[in-house]
């Protein structure tokens, strides 16, 4: 029975029903030691009832460095139905568990996989898992675990953590969260009444007032009393929870049972709390080296301090645990961990935690147990358990002794630190590394985390910097590496608007001698020459600086995913729309191929963004969406930035001005160069649609007003129709004009007929009479050979109302009418009000007062990439498996979306017009 936790309770039976009904969630219990967040898991596996599956996990602290240990625990009893899922989650769930040898894959993938898994059992009987101690879980259990529960919507499962607050953090973005305080006072004389009754009044109050409604100190104190002291005939010392936290407290009274049982029975608990893994044979064989045999664990089970299950020493508590740990001497410790280590010496699946223990008992440098953790780092990387890498590399660089040795661990850390996202630990342990090193490749290894982690926090400036120092130290003696981390560093230099600094990069790229092979060299031999500067202008750089990305793809070594989605947004930014679009396309393939859910989300930004360059207005929302959904999963906070740029400009196109303004304020959140200028540009964009000209100016001339003029350029070039428009109608031909000139050169470099249509539409609007129209009619022609179908409707909008002026209205119809259909087709909902409006001044009398909605318009994002897959004849797995959801949600989808389509079944969807194929 729980006394006091009623609201609890009901949250709990809330989440139970909706497992029972087919319905989805998960929580966070989170409260301080002893507060009754284990009592809650108990009480949601003995109420989830008959028909439901329970499984249990927790973390355990001396595990936290192993990767997957958490997770293996919690699957254990479940791990047959691996062999169900899609052939690459196996394979990724089985290598990180260490059931089988296996690379290292998209550390995301195993979530996928958790969350297929978990749904697959959910078909048989609704499901519930229980993770206590979520605080202690590895960090590689922690993330696949998170990633399923923000995951699950309609497959019946819950996932319940319990976490401490007063311990390792244990953040749960996404996910929701009760929090437990103490019991009011009824509750807990009503506890205390129930469990000690022989207490008296004035000792009962003492426990009352110093619990502070703590279930486990209500429980516990009581104990430390001498028959005497509970029936107050001896004084009771105060128990000062109010001054110390109740986890102190608690530990320090276990602390004090533990120290009064036999000298035999102390040694054994504290191979137990050193010890991982709880095996009884493990414990009994390194306890039996310190004195200690099976005997000696009855008098901690008297105690109820310990129990055995299932051939495991498991202690009541985890407060038990750390009590004893922690209150032993040092040199104890010491000897617990060589014991283990010893018993454990010729397990080959037992090498990771020996190697640990090996590191605990260590009092000062020994290369043989900083190569052993080596060992570990390398064998937790082919696990997916980048955190796990870096844990073993800092402790076995803590343990080396030779200087030069230390510092290729600590890189090799912050390396690992780097791909696990921790930013700030990578650059520590990278700015570590450096006054032990000497070599200049692995000064460059540094230098280029650094780089990594100043672009990933928008500091482009800082990042070009260290990569373009990397790169002189390794000039003569690596030159093909040399080249690439130039071609890094001239991209980080544009990103900072730095395009003297860009130019002088790409000088030093050129002058390698003699010039490497592969990637590398056609990237330098694409650069200018050192004796012939790049170009003054900033649009004539962008020609050297394509030939330079150019000649990173598909040359020499084959490139990662992630690479090539990174070179593949330059293809945008050349506005190559075509080459964007079919290699966004390609790389979004191939990530959910290979299931890189950690690369997906970039691959999705180009996609989007590509798509809506195509006029996909609703496939590049979708695509956004699922890509927004995974960047937060996955803690990547600056695609997530781009990825609500895409929303927001989409909703500046449609006219929404509150969204839009909402979106625009999460991308000022990530504060370097390309978000600025995505938020600059959707918000120009919307007050151009709207008619608010000298807003758009304003605006330009506040973020950009004291840029230097290349700066202002190039930015200016990303938004020059919306500019050049608003000077024109604000009476600023100065400002029209000199932009106008800007993008003309550099639509001449990129050789896109769309991009010399806006040029001569921008040339249009400055001139009149039969020059203007000149311009106009070109313009139109050219849109023709060419997408951008949003730019082509502006043209004939703007060549509209120039006609319309000049009084030719027939003519002047045709290009309204044409204009009008491709706004109404797009949802432009302004453009398509001004582009009706002046068709009525046309004198056309039936104007359509819009495009009705169909049933696609009426499917949400998600459904309408579910509804695609569908009609492609893949089967819900299938599709699980490309969306990563579960296929009981793919299902939930399908059920939801067929009554918007009007259809029963999926074999009708093939008959559907469904826009873009997948």
């Amino acid at each position: 029975m729980l006394f006091g936790r009623g609201r609890e309770q009901a949250v709990i039976d809330r989440l139970l029903a909706d497992v029972r009904l087919g319905r989805s969630g998960a929580l966070v219990l989170r409260g301080e030691a002893g507060i009754g967040k284990s009592a809650l898991l108990d009480y949601a596996a003995a109420a989830a009832g008959d028909g439901v599956r329970v499984l249990r996990g927790a973390g355990v602290e001396p595990e936290m460095e192993l990767p997957f240990a958490g997770l293996h625990l919690l699957l254990r009893p479940a791990l047959e139905g691996i062999g169900r899922l899609p052939a690459p989650q196996a394979e990724a769930l089985r290598g990180a568990l260490g059931l089988v040898p296996a690379p290292g894959k998209d550390l995301f993938l195993v979530g996928l996989a958790v969350l297929t898994l978990l749904a697959d059992l959910a078909e048989r009987c609704p499901l519930v898992c229980l993770v206590d101690d979520a605080h202690w879980l590895d960090h590689a259990s922690a993330e696949a675990l998170l990633f399923a529960a923000r995951r699950l919507e309609a497959e019946g499962v819950a996932l319940v953590f319990a976490a401490r607050d007063d311990d390792r953090p244990f953040p749960a973005p996404g996910v929701a969260e009760l929090r437990l305080a103490g019991l009011d006072a009824a509750a807990a004389a009503e506890l205390l009444a129930e469990r000690a009754a022989d207490l008296s009044p004035r000792v009962r109050d003492r426990i009352l007032e110093d619990a502070l409604g703590n279930p486990l100190a209500l429980l516990e104190l009581p104990a430390t009393l001498s028959p005497a002291q509970r029936r107050g005939e001896l004084p009771v010392q105060a128990v000062g929870l109010g001054e110390v936290t109740a986890s102190s407290r608690l530990r320090q009274t276990f602390g004090d049972r533990v120290a009064a049982l036999p000298g035999g029975t102390g040694a054994l608990l504290l191979v137990a709390a050193a010890d991982d893994t709880g095996r009884l044979d493990v414990v009994l064989e390194a306890a039996r080296r310190l004195g200690a045999s099976l005997a000696d664990i009855a008098p901690a089970e008297t105690a109820r301090l310990v129990r055995v299950t299932d051939g495991r020493l498991v202690f009541r508590h985890p407060l038990i645990r750390a009590a004893v740990y922690q209150n032993a001497p040092v040199t104890l410790r010491l000897a617990t961990h060589r014991a283990l280590a010893e018993s454990l010496d010729g397990h080959a699946d037992d090498a990771d935690r020996r190697a640990w223990h090996l590191a605990s008992a260590a009092t000062g440098p020994d290369e043989d147990t900083a190569a052993a953790l080596e060992r570990c780092a390398e064998h937790a990387r082919t696990r997916g358990g980048y955190a796990a890498v870096a844990a073993a590399y800092e402790r076995a660089a803590q343990l080396t002794p030779a200087r030069l040795d230390r510092g290729r661990r600590l890189v090799a850390a912050a390396t690992a630190a780097l791909d696990a996202g921790w930013w700030r630990r990578a650059t520590e342990l990278a700015e570590a590394a450096i006054p032990d090193l000497e070599d200049p490749p692995a000064l460059a290894r540094a230098a280029q985390v650094r780089a990594a982690v100043a672009t990933a926090e928008g500091r482009p400036r800082a990042a070009h910097a260290l990569l373009t120092d990397a790169a002189g130290m390794l000039t003569g003696r690596d030159d093909d590496t040399a080249a690439a981390m130039y071609a890094e560093a001239t991209t980080a230099a544009w990103l900072a608007a730095d395009f003297a600094a860009a130019a002088a990069c790409a000088r030093r790229a050129a002058a390698l001698r003699p010039r490497p092979a592969g990637n590398a060299g056609r990237l330098v031999r694409a650069a200018p020459e050192p004796a012939r500067p790049a170009a003054e202008e900033p649009p004539r750089s962008w020609a050297w600086l394509h030939d330079m990305l150019e000649g990173l793809r598909d040359h020499g070594r084959p490139l990662g995913l992630q690479q090539r989605a990174r070179v593949a947004i330059w293809d945008l930014v050349f506005g190559d729309d075509d080459t964007a679009y079919e290699r966004a396309l390609t790389i979004e393939y191939e990530c959910r191929a290979q299931g890189a859910v950690g690369v997906l989300p970039t691959a999705l930004a180009l996609t989007a963004r590509s798509q809506i360059v195509r006029g996909l207005h609703r496939d590049a929302s979708a695509s956004a969406e699922e890509g927004l959904r995974v960047a937060r999963d996955t803690g990547q906070r600056q695609v997530a930035a781009y990825l609500t740029g895409v929303l927001a400009y989409l909703a500046a196109l449609e006219g929404d001005e509150d969204r839009c303004r909402a979106l625009t304020e999460r991308i000022g959140e990530v504060r370097d160069l390309a978000a600025r200028e995505l938020r600059l540009l959707t918000l120009n964009l919307l007050d151009v649609a709207l008619g608010r000209y000298e807003a758009a100016l304003r605006r330009d001339e506040e973020e950009y007003g004291d840029a230097a003029p290349d700066v202002r350029v190039v930015m200016a070039l990303h938004r020059a129709g919306d500019v050049v428009e608003a000077a024109v109608r604000v009476g600023r031909s100065d400002i029209a004009r000199t932009v106008s000139e800007w993008w003309s050169e550099w639509a001449a470099h990129t050789r896109q007929a769309w991009a010399q249509a806006v040029a001569l539409r921008c040339r249009a609007l400055l001139a009149s009479g039969r020059e203007a129209e000149r311009y106009y009619a070109e313009a139109v022609r050219l849109h023709q050979r060419g997408d951008r179908p949003f730019e082509r409707a502006r043209t004939e909008l703007l060549y509209g109302e120039w006609l319309r002026r000049a009084g030719r209205r027939a003519d002047a119809r045709r290009e309204l009418r044409s204009a009008l259909e491709i706004f109404e087709r797009l949802g432009a909902r302004p453009w398509a009000d001004r582009a009706r409006a002046e068709l009525r001044a046309t004198g056309e009398r039936r104007v359509g007062s819009g495009r009705q909605a169909g049933g696609l318009d009426r499917l949400t994002p998600q459904e309408l990439q579910v509804i695609r897959l569908a009609a492609t004849g893949l089967s819900n797995r299938q599709i699980a498996a490309r969306l990563f959801l579960s296929p009981r949600t793919v299902g939930y989808h399908l059920y939801k979306a067929f009554p918007k389509l009007g259809v029963a079944s999926r074999r009708e969807l093939a008959g559907l017009d469904l826009g873009r194929a997948p």
